[in-house]
């Protein structure tokens, strides 16, 4: 006999859950259960109905499981018998997989409940197929719930109780109760509507109603303030991290006809090459002017005598010609520098902070990155930090003149809280679009030694991530150039010991850093490679 279980909706996911414990509680074979969502019958893999004994039709259940009175000879469920009972992670996982468009759902949660409730050990196995299924339907629910969140677009409606911001949107399941919460969240003080194919939900500031599906036809169109939306979208289009694939994966094409925004990619992806081209060889005259320079005319260097270049060397190579002498070339490199646009934060910096000592010192102090007073001054290791660096190098006497002061990034990173700036750490790739300056100043200042003040540091000298705490205090060697490397931890970190310690955690650093003092007091007395 087909079993015939009747939902009022597909997203009704207490009308489902009491439909499926009646079918357990009845103890029905999943592979003779068809289920009605009350729009197309999703059945099981049974390709010819079994017939059965009440005139060839499907008996059939409503949402609680019970039978009707003219099919009361079908199984029934003893009063006496136990709630149905099941891992709370297998019902979790159906909150989602059961909002899924497949015809298959209803089948496949069915075989693993019953599976389930004969051996407490079939939610163990993790390689069924029907698992297997329900986890891929779960994974593409909570996909398209993310993608709902992120490309509604709603547009400004006049009604009789005023402005309703309304979406149109295409999802591909069943998804428009499990996000409509998001937006409650989101937009607690507007009136709005999501209008959806498979249904719609609309919030009144009070609560959500939901509704009948809807039409494109049902939705506004464009309006006036859709052309600034489009103006801001262009000028924020960054050609240079132009990602095809990544954006299709992202943005599936399918979301794209919906979205005001999509008119304008194809146009942005051709350009995408020239305009990317113009940024890396443009000057910022807004960078130049906060440095306090005049913006060169078009055509003109951005030092005399050499090439503009402010993508900057690539590599340690700079541009041509070069000046002759080692201390030119740093000042023609710290000019290249200063109009730098290779990392995202660098627009938000003040300025470059490009090295400090000559070229030719013998040993080299690399620390992370500039902060708020190094920014404000443009010179590194003045802030709090830098200022317990230079006290420590005091006490270890060791010569100005021998040393040379410099970041592995250039740029303050920082975030606002309220009138602070807040130094927030660079990401590896931030780090690595600041490399090449780094290597340059090695190449040019052409320490002996190096001393890496932080991690940042250490994996920008070392090309690869090692541990501070296991290193510190001990020579490294980089595997470009041969240079050894002093592994010590930022002074930042002693600061952030707090006032109490503070006297005898400074004592320790320097004591670390004392260890440098011998190779420094060698390599001095040592005769200059060539």
């Amino acid at each position: 006999m087909l079993i015939s279980l009747i939902i009022p909706a597909p997203d009704d996911l207490p009308g489902i859950f009491a439909a499926l414990r009646g079918a357990l509680h009845h103890g029905f074979n999943p592979d003779a259960v068809r289920w009605d969502d009350g729009r197309v019958r999703q059945s099981s893999w049974i390709d010819d109905p079994l017939q059965g004994s009440h005139g060839g039709a499907p008996c059939e259940f409503d949402l609680h499981g019970r039978l009707p009175a003219e099919a009361s000879r079908a199984p029934h469920t003893d009063p006496a018998a136990p709630p149905v009972r099941l891992p709370r992670a297998f019902i979790e996982l159906l909150r989602s997989a059961l909002l899924h468009d497949s015809p298959e759902r209803f089948h496949a949660a069915h075989t693993l409940a019953a599976a389930i409730l004969r051996d407490r050990r079939a939610w163990n196995d993790t390689l069924r197929d029907d698992r297997l299924r329900l986890e891929r339907m779960a994974r593409e629910v909570r996909r398209e719930v993310h993608k709902m969140h992120a490309f509604a677009r709603f547009r400004p409606l006049l009604d009789e109780a005023g402005e309703c911001h309304v979406a149109w949107f295409e999802p591909a399941h069943h998804v428009v109760r499990a996000a409509a919460p998001f937006f409650v969240d989101r937009f607690a003080s507007m009136r709005w509507a999501i209008l959806t194919p498979r249904g719609s939900v609309h919030w009144d500031r009070h609560a959500l109603r939901f509704g009948p599906p809807a039409t494109r036809e049902d939705a506004p169109g464009p309006d006036e303030g859709e052309g600034l939306w489009l103006a801001y979208y262009r000028s924020v289009f960054n050609p240079a991290r132009l990602k095809p694939a990544m954006m299709r994966r992202e943005m599936p094409v399918r979301f794209w006809r919906n979205l005001p925004e999509a008119s304008q990619i194809t146009s942005l992806m051709q350009q995408a090459d020239q305009r990317a081209h113009g940024m890396e060889t443009r000057v910022s005259p807004a960078r130049e002017r906060r440095a306090g320079r005049t913006v060169p005319l078009p055509g003109d260097g951005c030092h005399e005598g050499v090439q503009p270049s402010c993508g900057g060397p690539q590599a340690g190579q700079v541009a041509e010609p070069l000046p002759a002498s080692p201390s030119q070339r740093l000042a023609s490199l710290a000019h290249q520098a200063s109009c730098c646009e290779e990392c995202d934060f660098a627009a938000d910096a003040t300025e470059t902070v490009w090295g400090e000592g000559r070229a030719g010192a013998t040993l080299m102090l690399v620390g992370e990155q500039p902060g708020d007073q190094e920014d404000l001054a443009g010179r590194p290791f003045v802030g709090p930090a830098g200022q317990l660096l230079r006290r420590a190098i005091r006490a270890l006497q060791w010569p100005q003149e021998e040393l040379y002061f410099t970041n592995a990034i250039k740029h303050f990173k920082y975030e606002w809280r309220g009138k602070r700036r807040i130094h927030k750490t660079a990401a590896q790739r931030e780090a690595s679009a600041c490399a090449h300056w780094l290597e340059a100043e090695i190449a040019t200042v052409r320490p002996r030694a190096l001393v890496a003040l932080g991690r940042t540091a250490l994996a920008s000298l070392l090309q690869e991530a090692v541990s501070i705490e296991a290193h510190a205090g001990r020579w490294l060697t980089r595997a470009s150039d041969g240079l050894p490397v002093y592994v010590m931890p930022h002074p930042a970190a002693v600061l952030r010991a707090g006032s109490d310690s503070l006297p005898r955690r400074e004592a320790e650093w320097t004591a670390l850093l004392a260890g440098a003092g011998d190779a420094l007091r060698a390599l001095r007395a040592a005769p200059t490679g060539t």
